[in-house]
């Protein structure tokens, strides 16, 4: 009864990026006292309204807005490729701000999105690639480097994009069981803050497949960071050129790893699907 007593009608967003669904809360001027809990609850496809991710839109001193991002399991992200063009289309289209690039604060530090039409395209920063900063206990730089799990070896490479990522390479996507290997890498003994899989399939010089199992949430129909994560791991390889179309079952993004800076940019859309009241 306590619980119930202290919940309140709050307002929600639900959106998607190429079928990366979120609930964006506006906490600008109410903020939200248990965000891990209302994750879990809010997030269920069941007894919930449905999400991969909570989003939070938030103060910021340093930017002109932050983000709070929270997976379905209530653990708190770094950041959301996806969901952070979610929140600059709800910024846009609430008129929160008149500016045509934001700079929003997460976790991972600053990242600037600029809105062009329908899609956003975001400055994810520069990967980070020592084993010690991704996290990963490896030492140095991960790149095709053997793992031999108790079922499985794989060839993995491995980096940030503001949250670590397993890169893996395969002929077939078809063929791969990832909701198998997916939980078997992310819960994987090396990673001591768990990690995101990615399963990549090389198509040519200019294009990905990718299906990834996501840290805290499970299999998604898409993932910015983990498009990020495989456009780099692929040049890392020899694979593919800096610029490249990455293909999940969502949709499409472009990712660029640029020359000059050394930063990936991510440019897709972003799309509101309803929106509604829940008493948290």
């Amino acid at each position: 009864m306590a619980d119930q007593k202290k919940a309140k009608m709050r307002t929600f967003i639900k959106m998607q990026g190429i079928g990366n669904d979120v609930i964006l809360i506006d906490c600008l001027k109410s903020s939200l006292s248990n965000p891990a809990h209302a994750a879990r609850k809010l997030c269920n496809r069941n007894f919930g309204i449905g999400a991969d991710q909570l989003i939070l839109l938030v103060k910021s001193r340093k930017c002109d807005f932050g983000m709070r991002v929270f997976n379905a399991d209530g653990g708190e992200a770094d950041m959301c490729g996806n969901g952070i063009r979610c929140l600059a289309k709800y910024i846009r289209d609430s008129k929160l701000s008149v500016k045509k690039e934001l700079c929003i604060e997460t976790l991972a530090g600053p990242r600037m999105v600029k809105g062009t039409g329908k899609t956003f395209r975001t400055d994810m920063g520069e990967p980070i690639m020592k084993g010690k900063d991704i996290p990963v206990n490896l030492s140095g730089r991960i790149i095709n480097r053997p793992l031999k799990t108790e079922t499985k070896e794989f060839r993995i490479t491995c980096l940030s994009m503001g949250n670590p990522h397993c890169v893996t390479f395969h002929d077939n996507l078809d063929n791969v069981p990832v909701e198998k290997y997916g939980p078997l890498l992310e819960n994987y003994s090396i990673f001591p803050k768990r990690v995101n899989v990615s399963f990549v399939n090389v198509v040519s010089k200019q294009e990905l497949q990718l299906r990834v199992w996501e840290r805290g949430t499970g299999a998604t129909l898409a993932c910015g960071t983990a498009a990020c994560a495989s456009a780099v791991a692929s040049v890392l390889n020899g694979f593919t050129d800096r610029k490249v179309t990455v293909v999940q079952q969502g949709g499409k993004l472009d990712i660029e790893w640029s020359t000059s800076d050394n930063h990936v940019y991510m440019t897709g859309p972003a799309e509101t699907v309803f929106t509604g009241q829940i008493m948290i």
